[in-house]
């Protein structure tokens, strides 16, 4: 089936969260436009991961690559579905006012203490959509952070289990967010994010630890199939959207303090060339 041509992007403003459409935004939401970078974290530069953590993964291209990065980030400390709540408070933090959190799609700032289940709250969107491999949300695959973001629940629940492509309509309550029936078009500002998220969780989970072989393909719709479309849309917003400060923040705060494993498509995103 040809891949349809994916089209160039240039980054949107997001607008106030008072004028969002849908979705009921508590008082202590603010609007948030591209947040500050985070203090960067009081640890090694990425360059010295080369050395120590990337060190077996170095001059490997294709599926050499991909294995030996499957071997590297396999080494990791499995969170529960409860424990996700705390760890996102941290990973996600509004870098400007540290009660909140920055929601992933809409990218307004939120708080922390609206995590929840109703109209208003935040709750644990899985960007690889659970149902694509019918891993739920049993420790492993459902509780893996590096894929796991806050988001509004009406605008999760719009998400759904949808592939990510190009196209759609306006997605209410959630500026510069497209989607239709079968696919969903995040901002400008995270499609690299989304990306490398769906990226790594195709290396992390290979068919081991009784979980399902996990695999980008071309396709949208692919149901409970453990896959997850379009890969050349996915690596063209990997291109376009390169890792900022609070992407790179976030990879190194769940390394230091939850997993310590780490997104290797954050510390190079070189790499995804490389392997696909």
């Amino acid at each position: 089936m040809p891949v349809p041509r994916v089209r160039r992007w240039r980054p949107l403003a997001l607008t106030a969260a008072a004028v969002l459409v849908g979705i009921t935004v508590p008082a202590t939401a603010t609007a948030t436009t591209s947040p500050a970078p985070a203090p960067a974290p009081a640890t090694a530069a990425v360059g010295a991961y080369d050395d120590t953590y990337y060190k077996d993964a170095l001059g490997k291209t294709g599926p050499t690559l991909k294995s030996a990065l499957h071997t590297i980030v396999s080494k990791q400390t499995k969170l529960s579905y409860s424990q996700v709540w705390d760890a996102l408070k941290t990973t996600d933090q509004d870098p400007a006012n540290s009660s909140n959190v920055i929601l992933l799609y809409t990218g307004t700032s939120r708080s922390k203490s609206s995590s929840g289940g109703d109209q208003g709250d935040w709750n644990r969107e899985h960007v690889w959509a659970k149902s694509h491999g019918d891993f739920g949300t049993a420790t492993g695959p459902g509780t893996d952070i590096h894929h796991l973001r806050p988001e509004d629940v009406t605008v999760n629940s719009i998400r759904g289990n949808k592939d990510f492509d190009n196209g759609g309509g306006a997605v209410a309550g959630a500026p510069g967010n497209l989607t239709d029936g079968d696919s969903f078009e995040p901002r400008d500002a995270v499609k690299g994010d989304v990306a490398r998220m769906i990226l790594y969780m195709a290396v992390r989970y290979d068919g081991e630890d009784g979980f399902p072989d996990l695999e980008p393909n071309d396709r949208v719709d692919n149901g409970s199939a453990p896959a997850i479309g379009r890969l050349a849309v996915l690596k063209q917003w990997s291109d376009e959207d390169p890792p900022d400060a609070f992407e790179k923040n976030r990879n190194q705060v769940i390394f230091d303090k939850f997993q310590h494993n780490r997104n290797p498509f954050i510390d190079h995103p070189e790499w995804v060339e490389e392997v696909w």
